[in-house]
């Protein structure tokens, strides 16, 4: 899409909690966005909220922000024309601003209390009109506004709507209508005199000349307030424009309700913890709403930034799958060189991770191991529990495991297999397979019956790397150390 101005986007959160999948998301497509169009990212964060904001969650997102890989032309930590880039330190602008909309009749004091306001939404609703505020300080005189100061009363800041449709085109979902019911006068200032959201996150994009807004499905309601307060900030010149508006798509969780901060999967630690990389986890949040072709769903970064185009991004709710999720992830590990995959995996080879005692981890082994250990995880913390055998002096004690395997006459079947694997060529994997699988043909088994009593034997585990591979590397006297551990444990 071509632009006469150059490209502005923002990514605005607030610092609250962990952040969530579905803010990532919108980070994702705002970064794509202005990467797409060589344009810029301005970082904002909108912490004017003292209960809620902490500055633990503060530099949690900025923390958040570089493990994602994202970078940002304007805000904290780069600096930028438009400083400073936390509302906190903007205060005085949105009083100036809050007094010249009252100067210029755009907005008024409204001294309602909010058991009146609730009477009256409560007797709107009843009698099926829309339910928002009412216009009842809309004209109130100076004698009115100073009987009710005089009683003690104190008054939040309104803006007034005009009394007009408001029609845009969404980047996303099209032409739309908004008609004067459906959209009240709204508070900008509160009864202290902080500002609101609805005040200061228009105004910062106006002053910040934000060009596009790409944003949450939730915030639509709001559009048609921003638009109107954008003309008049526009008349006031403290903007040039009004931005364009694209609002994406919620992400929905279980049960076809939109995922919340309180459901575990929405947390980007979670997958940060398990070990997703960077690039799986954005590959699949950029299919929340979006897709890179019909029949390609694996793509890189760079990939994703030379197609993103919101007028892509579909406008139906998007459904989070786990499962989907964990799947692009292990196509990303396995396209890893083999030198960064073992990098990728070193936090999970250490404490608090790692079983094993420190001294007994063994490099040789573990680079061994790793191109095996590539092939098979889904996310990098998998690796732990995969290659653990190699480094405990004893297998991990899985009873579940033990049992499952251990059927039939497994003392026959485990002696038979010792005594083959002491004969066999324990520089080729092959020549181990064949003496595992000779040992079950002597009792009637085929290899996957065969071998599943060893791998518990000397991993612990049914389930985990390439047995014969992983036999080669644990090494002869340490597997059937193993092999007359597990018949001494069956004897008993």
């Amino acid at each position: 899409m071509a632009n006469a101005t150059p490209v502005r986007v923002r990514f605005c959160p607030s610092p609250t909690g962990n952040p969530h999948v579905g803010l990532v998301r919108t980070a994702l497509f705002n970064w794509a966005f202005a990467r797409h169009h060589q344009g810029t990212l301005v970082f904002r964060i909108e912490d004017t909220d003292a209960a809620r904001d902490s500055e633990e969650s503060y530099n949690q997102l900025l923390d958040s922000m570089r493990w994602l890989g994202f970078d940002w032309d304007e805000g904290p930590e780069v600096g930028g024309p438009h400083a400073p880039y936390r509302q906190s330190q903007r205060m005085d602008l949105y009083k100036d601003v809050a007094e010249k909309l009252l100067a210029a009749g755009h907005a008024y004091h409204c001294y309602c209390t909010t058991e009146e306001l609730d009477a009256r939404r409560d007797a709107a609703r009843k009698a099926g009109k829309p339910s928002g505020y009412d216009g009842t300080c809309r004209t109130l005189t100076d004698e009115q506004k100073a009987a009710y100061e005089a009683e003690g009363r104190s008054s939040i800041v309104r803006f007034r709507m005009p009394d007009e449709t408001i029609t845009f085109t969404d980047l996303v979902r099209g032409e739309l209508t908004f008609t004067p019911e459906n959209v009240p006068d709204y508070g900008i200032v509160r009864a202290n005199g902080a500002p609101l959201y609805t005040l200061v996150n228009p105004v910062d994009d106006a002053l910040m000349e934000i060009t596009h807004v790409l944003r949450g499905e939730d915030l639509l309601s709001s559009t048609p307030r921003q638009i109107a307060l954008y003309r008049a900030l526009i008349e006031l010149g403290f903007a040039k424009e009004i931005p364009a508006f694209g609002h994406l798509p919620y992400v929905m969780g279980e049960g076809n309700k939109k995922l919340s901060k309180r459901d575990p999967q929405a947390s980007l630690n979670l997958y940060r913890e398990r070990g997703f990389l960077p690039e799986g986890l954005l590959n699949y949040l950029a299919l929340l709403g979006w897709s890179f072709s019909a029949d390609q769903d694996i793509f890189s970064v760079a990939e994703l930034v030379e197609k993103f185009d919101i007028a892509d991004v579909n406008a139906n709710p998007a459904r989070f799958d786990l499962k989907k999720a964990e799947a692009i992830n292990a196509d990303h590990i396995r396209q890893l060189d083999i030198k960064s995959f073992i990098a990728a995996c070193e936090p999970w080879l250490s404490a608090p991770h790692a079983n094993w005692a420190p001294e007994d981890f063994d490099e040789a082994a573990w680079q061994a191991i790793a191109p095996h250990a590539q092939t098979r995880v889904t996310v990098l913390s998998d690796i732990t529990a995969n290659v653990d055998f190699l480094f405990r002096k004893e297998p991990v004690e899985d009873e579940a495991s033990w049992t499952k395997a251990m059927k039939g006459d497994p003392v026959a079947l485990l002696t038979t297999a010792r005594a083959k694997l002491l004969d066999a060529d324990w520089t080729s994997p092959e020549s181990l397979k064949n003496a595992v699988l000779a040992a079950g043909e002597e009792h009637g088994l085929k290899l996957g019956k065969a071998q599943a009593p060893v791998r518990v034997a000397v991993t612990g585990r049914t389930v985990g790397l390439p047995l014969f591979e992983s036999l080669e590397i644990l090494g002869k006297e340490r597997t059937v150390q193993r092999i007359d551990a597990a018949l001494a444990k069956l004897a008993g």
